[in-house]
């Protein structure tokens, strides 16, 4: 590898990654102690073989990776029909089993489908950025979200679908697509949300959001699963029982927990303390994708709203020292004060100055 392409690599989001794999890694050894460590040998497998790609990728200039995506794209496609014919796994066919190994094409969708509208807009915008804006444009990038998205949610797999459209906005509102177009969108969402739920959802995805947002409604049943998550992260309480000695965890009451509560696992045998820095451990991404995003306008638009914001509850003036011991500009409640400290850390504003008593 050239002394140019180790200059250029991004260490912080390197070492996010291999910390993380780590964890989870430690949390699937604990987790398959009872089927002979099956799904920990896979997942290590994986991280060789995806630590080879990662290489490979690496060496790849990214622009060909973008020009190429019209080919990824149509195999993506073609893998999304075949998996369909596949044997349902938990109600779904969203996976190939090949020699023993799952593979679930939405979660090579979900790069393949960036890269190809990200390449679809730059074509858009050659000439004027715009011509984002014009409605035939926009069919354009709605048909080639389209396609895969009613694919996937075919399988069904609402998540992946849900996150397909979350992606498909912030490309748009990152290329500066028109505010009308925005605020249409959320109108739209806040009325056909309600009709979805109530007329279109099948009874099983309905079951499942009430029993998300209220599994107490039902906890030898549906509920169970969740109910028993809660319980292992509260157990775990701050620094965790230890490894290998999860009550919930090596007792069979998580399931899965090789996946879906593989976080219930962590909690309760390494503790709150880690469980939490699994979230706050990817603010280098965060900080990466704010210096990035400074270059656009849409960003200096927004970060200028939330300066406004601010200015409304904590507007210039006199100071005062609340009970807390904080200097504010107000006689702001506890929670803005903390709140502006909190922003202010993440570097959302300058120039204004919070001193601790």
């Amino acid at each position: 590898m050239r002394k140019r392409e180790l200059k250029n690599i991004e260490w912080g989001l390197l070492i996010v990654a291999i910390t993380l794999s780590i964890i989870g890694l430690v949390a699937l050894f604990s987790a398959t102690q009872e089927t002979g460590y099956d799904e920990f040998k896979k997942q290590i497998v994986w991280l060789t073989v995806s630590i080879i790609i990662m290489v490979i990728v690496m060496l790849i200039n990214y622009e060909m990776l973008v020009k190429l995506s019209p080919v990824f794209y149509g195999i993506i496609i073609l893998l999304l029909i075949a998996v369909l014919f596949t044997k349902p796994v938990n109600g779904a066919t969203s996976w190939f089993d090949i020699a023993g190994f799952s593979l679930q094409p939405s979660e090579f969708a979900k790069i393949i489908v960036i890269l190809f509208l990200a390449f679809i807009i730059s074509k858009i915008q050659e000439r004027y950025s715009e011509d984002i804006n014009k409605p035939t444009r926009l069919l354009i990038i709605f048909v080639a979200l389209a396609l895969p998205l009613l694919l996937i949610i075919k399988q069904p797999d609402y998540g992946t679908a849900m996150a397909f459209c979350i992606a498909t906005f912030m490309i748009l509102f990152t290329a500066g697509i028109d505010k009308k177009y925005i605020i249409g969108t959320i109108l739209i969402a806040c009325i056909s949300i309600p009709l979805l739920y109530n007329f279109i959802l099948p009874e099983h995805a309905k079951k499942r959001i009430d029993i998300f947002l209220n599994p107490e409604s039902d906890p030898r049943g549906s509920g169970y699963n969740i109910i028993q998550s809660k319980l292992a992260i509260g157990a775990g309480q701050l620094t965790g029982m230890g490894l290998l000695k999860g009550n919930q965890t090596q007792l069979g009451y998580l399931y899965p927990k090789t996946t879906d509560f593989i976080y219930s696992v962590i909690g309760e045998e390494m503790g709150f303390i880690i469980a939490r820095n699994n979230h706050n451990i990817i603010c280098p991404v965060n900080n990466k994708i704010t210096l990035y995003s400074k270059n656009s306008k849409r960003f200096n638009r927004s970060n200028n709203s939330i300066r406004d914001i601010r200015n409304i509850f904590i507007p210039h003036g006199r100071k005062y020292r609340n009970g807390n011991g904080i200097i504010t500009n107000y006689r702001s409640t506890t929670t803005i004060c903390k709140l502006w400290r909190k922003l202010s850390y993440n570097k959302l504003y300058i120039n204004r100055n919070i001193i601790k008593y």
